[in-house]
């Protein structure tokens, strides 16, 4: 069955701490036996859920909110139901008990038992023989007598502090509400909720009180409360025998129930030795974090340093390289300009000229090349005025050329007149 469930009946509840909207409420469970008729024919099947349907047909107007299979065989089908009002009890069973139901296809009316199911819990005995046989025990000391109670299933959200506006836990449990909760029984002397330790989960399980990773362990937590007196222990194990703790929400007005499981504790959690061993677990799970903390604070540190020196290098290198290049080039430019100067003294003393020579000669060169651009421009002109006359004396032919056409035609038109008329 599912921890957390809608309750939709809550007449049955008893006041646990109305302040928080918790209560606890009865746990009405009934175990439904049927018995199966042999299947003659090969197969044949009988419907678990049709079997099912059958029986809270035969419970009606009570309802189950919770009905499924806890076993099936060829004999039987055995349910495991709940009811909403465990007042409600001898009713559903006067329905059920010693009824029969008929299947579709089958002759035989099926045989329904029904009897209320027992929830598993620890008795006065229980706990008596436990501290009483257990040699580790010491009924002198707090923790290691009967006098702590171990919860499991709580809702987390049923016991938050609405009240703390720091906003440290808005979703965790609160130890205080939990004290408040459960001191109606009587004095406690202390409260521990595992979960809310950061360190716990990395202590061994002796010590931390957290039982085996279980899906939803963020949605409900584990406790201890330990009473200051015997009495107020029994006050709460016999208050909370056969009882799931139920919560009735004020705004929405709707009531979800927790089947908490609920125990005497037989660890010794509260036990002053072991909250010294839990103390002394924490400091070195604490300086162990710390020095951890510590040499990856120096390691990184080393390697920021580390990174750092070698960019130095690195840059030391690339300025050494760099000066090699530019020395290489200068000496390689200081080269060349020696092997240009020892070439030109060589041409000029085969030439056996001087520098002041060398440079007239230069000059020479220059004012011939300035004489050539000279000539060329002037050709240039020269035809640039050719073509002028060219063009001019072409317009003039031209115009002569048309001025004989004109006249040629006006001669051929009188001569073909002259003709037409002598004929």
């Amino acid at each position: 069955m599912s921890i957390i469930q809608a309750c939709s009946d809550t007449k049955d509840c008893v006041d646990l701490f109305r302040p928080q909207g918790l209560y606890l409420k009865p746990i009405a469970k009934i175990n439904v036996s049927v018995q199966l008729p042999q299947l003659k024919k090969a197969g044949a099947k009988i419907s678990n859920w049709e079997v099912m349907e059958k029986v809270k047909e035969m419970a009606r107007p009570f309802t189950f909110p919770v009905f499924k299979v806890s076993k099936s065989s060829l004999e039987f089908i055995r349910f495991e139901s709940e009811i909403e009002n465990y007042s409600s009890m001898e009713n559903v069973l006067a329905k059920l008990d010693m009824k029969t139901i008929k299947l579709s296809g089958f002759t035989e009316l099926l045989k329904v038992r029904a009897a209320e199911a027992k929830t598993p819990f620890p008795t006065r005995a229980d706990w008596d023989s436990f501290f009483r046989e257990n040699k580790n025990m010491n009924e002198m000391k707090a923790g290691e007598r009967p006098d702590t109670i171990h919860f499991e299933n709580m809702p987390c959200k049923w016991l938050v502090n609405y009240q703390d506006k720091s906003g440290v836990a808005h979703d965790k449990p609160s130890e205080f509400v939990l004290k408040k909760a459960f001191q109606a029984f009587g004095d406690i002397k202390i409260v521990d909720i595992p979960m809310l330790d950061p360190y716990r989960h990395k202590m061994k399980k002796t010590l931390s009180g957290i039982s085996t990773f279980s899906f939803g362990q963020d949605l409900v937590f584990e406790a201890y409360i330990q009473y200051k007196e015997y009495i107020g222990f029994v006050k709460a194990m016999n208050a909370l025998k056969g009882m799931k703790l139920c919560y009735k929400d004020r705004e929405s007005e709707r009531a979800w129930t927790s089947n908490i499981k609920t125990d005497f504790d037989k660890s010794k959690h509260l036990a002053e030795t072991t909250i010294k061993q839990r103390k002394a677990e924490r400091e070195r799970i604490v300086k162990d974090e710390r020095d951890k903390e510590k040499q990856e604070n120096n390691k990184k540190r080393l390697e920021e340093m580390q990174k750092n020196e070698q960019l130095k290098v690195m840059a030391q290198e690339d300025r050494e390289r760099e000066e090699k290049k530019m020395a290489k080039a200068l000496v390689a430019s200081q080269r060349r300009m020696a092997r240009e100067e020892k070439r030109k003294a060589k041409t000029l003393h085969k030439m056996g000229l001087t520098e002041e020579e060398e440079m007239a000669e230069r000059i020479g060169i220059e004012e011939r090349k300035l004489l050539l651009a000279q000539r060329k421009l002037e050709s240039i002109r020269i035809l640039d005025e050719l073509l002028e006359r060219v063009k001019v004396k072409c317009s003039c032919l031209l115009s002569v050329v048309r001025n004989c056409e004109m006249w040629l035609e006006r001669f051929s038109r009188a001569w073909t007149f002259h003709v037409i008329k002598t004929l």
